[in-house]
């Protein structure tokens, strides 16, 4: 396992991360806590110190697990990233345990209460990282969300401040580092070999202001593993039947045929491998953080640090849609 400063002002961390959506127990399909118990320990004997989370995975679940597997642990060097925003306790109409339906909510006192409750489920007394989850530019025009984190981080309720940049949003919110450098400790951004708008503007904008970059759907939500074909389908309770729809799966798919020459190169490593070394080779990238739900893809993930970002003169220009 290979680590990274995760910008000047960031944690020391791995440069493959455990996304730790999936193991929420929502959005992805079938879980099972005690498989994802297992890759978590998988992760961290494996040198993962990086853990993204948010308080929407699972409404708090995936929060809980890592806290659960942490203390087995007594936490050692794991950084947790979590995220809040996406408002998933006031409503007027709840489930059975008391949440209702989700919505963005950056007001100050909303992003503070939020960040109060990831501290007891996580059980700490300060969040190594909170992020913004990924917020519309409307809500991040006002000072409210900016205000919150510069609060929580002076109560030291925080250490690191961050921003989950909204997907296909990168050159819209670039700005936003020019605005906020001074309180944005890293970003996290949609990135990977199918989807690259980030290279054009907000990379060199974290560059230029030092700010690290988490990089999120590496593999797009399980495409650049290579076990999709035109025919998969995915249930209701799966985000990727609208992510990954049958349109969608065959778009991407002719895209990714275009780089079969770059995996053949690389007969030894698998097409998650190459395809996260891919997104490590951009020198504004510090760590990427793909989902697993079992510890055999951590394993398998995790093989991508060993090897490294991928040679400069390897690396394919970018798909033409």
């Amino acid at each position: 396992m290979q680590y990274a400063q995760l910008g000047p002002r960031g944690p020391r961390v791995s440069t493959i991360g455990f996304g730790a959506w999936a193991i929420g127990g929502a959005n992805w399909g079938p879980t099972d806590d005690e498989v994802s118990r297992r890759a978590l320990h998988a992760a961290l004997d494996r040198g993962v110190t990086l853990i993204d989370t948010a308080d929407v995975y699972g409404n708090g679940h995936s929060e809980e697990l890592i806290a659960g597997v942490l203390r087995e642990r007594a936490k050692g060097d794991a950084i947790v990233a979590t995220k809040a925003g996406n408002d998933f306790y006031n409503a007027a109409t709840k489930d059975d345990h008391g949440y209702g339906p989700i919505r963005q909510n950056c007001a100050k006192e909303y992003l503070i209460f939020a960040a109060e409750q990831s501290l007891k489920r996580l059980g700490v007394d300060a969040l190594d990282i909170l992020q913004l989850h990924s917020p519309d530019l409307d809500k991040l025009e006002r000072d409210e969300p900016w205000d919150a984190l510069a609060t929580l981080k002076r109560q030291g309720k925080i250490r690191h401040a961050g921003l989950s940049i909204q997907s296909f949003k990168e050159n819209e919110q670039a700005h936003l580092l020019d605005r906020h450098h001074g309180l944005l400790d890293c970003i996290q951004v949609r990135y990977n070999l199918l989807e690259r708008q980030a290279e054009e503007v907000l990379f060199p904008k974290a560059q230029q202001h030092g700010i690290g970059v988490i990089v999120r759907i590496p593999l797009l939500f399980g495409l650049l593993t290579g076990k999709f074909t035109r025919g998969s389908r995915f249930g209701e309770d799966d985000h990727r039947r609208m992510n990954l729809s049958p349109e969608k799966l065959d778009q991407n798919l002719a895209l990714l045929e275009t780089l079969q020459p770059l995996f053949q190169r690389y007969p030894d490593q698998t097409m998650s491998q190459v395809s996260l070394r891919f997104c490590l080779s951009h020198p504004a990238c510090h760590t990427a953080i793909p989902g697993a739900k079992t510890p055999e893809q951590v394993l398998d993930n995790c093989g991508a640090s060993d090897f490294g970002p991928l040679p400069s003169d390897v690396l394919p220009p970018k798909p033409k849609a």
